[in-house]
């Protein structure tokens, strides 16, 4: 099937970058940084009967009942995320074991990137340490229900199955619906993608090289999330001034 490549509106040359802080408790050079990448190779799409009936949560701003809820209080404001723990259960496990625990107290936004993401979740601030509730690293968890439109909750990670503690928040306004074919995406999820986001990070091709799993949805506190994007950074992509998570409160549990 041929398909439009989707070309990337963002001037970062990073392949790597968005993952730095998911593997074992061993140090990464900073060539193995757990990153977002921002481009995945053309591969075929996976199959599906009909993706316009498929359930699309992100795109409810209620909690539902199957969905979990935290406030992120940051040092520029508060953001209020639901999660989705049946679409990926590990990923949700995982954030919500470390939240409970104060893991991701007064952890620094590492690497922010205007009209891309702000990521976080390693408690070295590095983006090379941090670890998973089990020690070890978990695997992606794609699905075609959840994509990395403005607002996702993500897992950063340094290559497919290496999830960890890091994660990042899509923050992109501008229009990245051209080139979004409707064999590949719900008509509107392209639609959603006209608000911004970065569809070159979604799970929609087997065997992607790039998958990040999607695993949560801002639903309140954008302005906080574009105020922190748009921190004057250095030359790693790093605020010049910290910008630290204060705490993480779950309001409401799993199935709770």
């Amino acid at each position: 099937m041929t398909k439009k490549w989707i070309t990337l509106g963002l001037t970062l040359a990073c392949t790597s970058l968005l993952l730095a802080g998911c593997q074992s408790p061993a140090k990464q050079e900073s060539s193995q940084k757990e990153t977002t990448t921002e481009k995945t190779t053309k591969k075929e799409p996976k199959k599906v009967v009909d993706l316009n009936a498929l359930e699309l949560p992100q795109l409810n701003q209620e909690v539902a009942d199957n969905e979990a809820l935290v406030e992120m209080e940051t040092t520029e404001g508060n953001i209020k995320i639901k999660l989705f723990p049946e679409i990926a259960p590990k990923a949700v496990e995982n954030f919500l074991t470390h939240a409970k625990k104060d893991y991701y107290k007064d952890v620094l936004f590492h690497r922010v990137i205007n009209d891309f993401m702000i990521q976080t979740g390693d408690p070295e601030g590095t983006g090379m340490g941090g670890e998973s509730i089990w020690k070890k690293p978990f695997k992606d968890e794609g699905s075609q229900q959840l994509f990395n439109i403005r607002g996702a909750l993500s897992m950063a990670n340094a290559g497919p199955n290496t999830n960890g503690s890091q994660f990042f928040i899509v923050q992109n306004k501008k229009d990245m619906s051209e080139g979004l074919l409707t064999d590949e995406y719900p008509e509107k999820i392209i639609q959603q993608y006209k608000q911004g986001g970065a569809p070159y990070l979604d799970y929609v091709f087997e065997g992607s090289d790039s998958v990040h799993t999607v695993f949560g949805q801002v639903i309140e506190g954008m302005d906080v999330v574009d105020k922190i994007a748009e921190a004057e950074t250095d030359s790693q992509d790093k605020p010049k001034k910290d910008i630290k998570i204060e705490k993480i409160t779950v309001l409401k549990d799993m199935n709770k």
